[in-house]
């Protein structure tokens, strides 16, 4: 079957995300919903009024008052299931999915419960679907290295025993805010979670420059970087990065609405990062605070540079790389994208 357009064949391309946040996925009828079911004071109700920021931190502020509605892990359950239903829709068929629990677990929730939940949602919606979302834990930043060493060992204690839901988390990661932050401060949650097994990845390069983003990777031990803008300031870790295959997860959108960190997507870098070598993959962040979805990002981005359907095809192919599937299971996700773009191609 021929998609007439381009951006039809792209919503409909198999897609893998490994740079997107289930909390920045909440339906906006939800977060209403769950908000006044919890007694969550809103500053309005007008989300288009509500989802306005000028730059990440301020951002950050909104991000935090969505993940309030959170109460326990029912709440959990359906995030997880709503996003996954809601990026099915657009041509994902694999995630490796962010969720960030410092502020639930210092407000008194336990990590085992927000797992168990975010599983429930993710097995229903999978069910569903057939689409898959695995999970990484992010540490936030803004409560230090020792709350993020301590959500680390939860995490290695839950897993040992067998708790419901943490076969899902096959990684750790870390957001918030990047201003004043020195990443090497993370160096013992990231041993931790090395020595049980777990990925490591890590949000840097957005606010910070190229050496921090080196840091992560040389101190940290993170496998990919999150965002890493400011890279292509730095010749010499560019060309390591393409020699190493070491991955990107960008947000083009997100730069441009949430960080600010560009005017529009025709001055991102990330035509500049691919032309360079580099393994930089396509994802949406925050897709429902900023009105996204997989499908409009790889349009975005295609019209933004010029891309044929078949260079898109290559980002996609390219997201599975990056990801942390096993030999075979990319083999197969490539070969479905192969099969599924040429019945597609306008």
């Amino acid at each position: 079957m021929t998609v007439k357009t381009l951006d039809g064949a792209l919503d409909r391309l198999p897609k893998v995300e490994l740079h997107c946040h289930l909390e920045g996925t909440m339906r906006p009828a939800t977060v209403l919903e769950l908000a006044a079911r919890h007694r969550i004071a809103l500053p309005t109700t007008d989300l288009d009024e509500l989802y306005r920021f000028s730059s990440l931190d301020g951002f950050l502020a909104v991000f935090w008052l969505v993940q309030s509605c959170l109460a326990g892990r029912d709440d959990w359950a359906r995030l997880a299931y709503e996003s996954v239903v809601d990026a099915a829709a657009h041509g994902r068929v694999y995630a490796e999915s962010f969720f960030t629990p410092a502020r639930h677990l210092a407000a008194g929730q336990r990590l085992g419960d927000i797992i168990a939940g975010l599983a429930e949602g993710i097995d229903a919606a999978e069910a569903e679907t057939g689409a898959r979302c695995q999970l990484i834990l992010d540490l936030d930043r803004a409560f230090g290295p020792s709350a993020g060493l301590e959500g680390v060992a939860q995490l290695v204690e839950l897993r040992a025993a067998g708790a419901k839901g943490t076969e899902r988390v096959i990684g750790i990661g870390m957001d918030s805010t990047e201003l004043g932050v020195d990443p090497r401060s993370f160096a013992p949650a990231y041993a931790a979670a090395g020595r049980a097994g777990l990925r490591l990845t890590a949000h840097q390069g957005e606010d910070t420059g190229p050496a921090a983003i080196a840091a992560c990777v040389d101190v940290l031990g993170a496998e990919r970087i999150d965002h890493g803008l400011s890279i292509v300031d730095d010749d010499a870790l560019v060309h390591r990065f393409a020699a190493e295959r070491i991955p990107l997860t960008v947000c083009p959108t997100s730069n441009v609405l949430i960080a600010n960190r560009v005017p529009d997507l025709a001055h991102h870098p990330l035509a500049r990062m691919r032309a360079a070598g580099l393994l930089a993959t396509l994802n949406t962040d925050d897709p429902s605070l900023i009105s996204l979805d997989l499908g409009r990002e790889y349009a975005a981005v295609a019209a933004a540079y010029g891309w044929g359907f078949d260079t898109m095809v290559d980002v996609a192919h390219d997201g599975v790389e990056a990801s942390w599937l096993d030999g075979d299971e990319q083999r197969r996700l490539h070969q479905r994208i192969d099969v599924e773009a040429r019945s597609l191609a306008p």
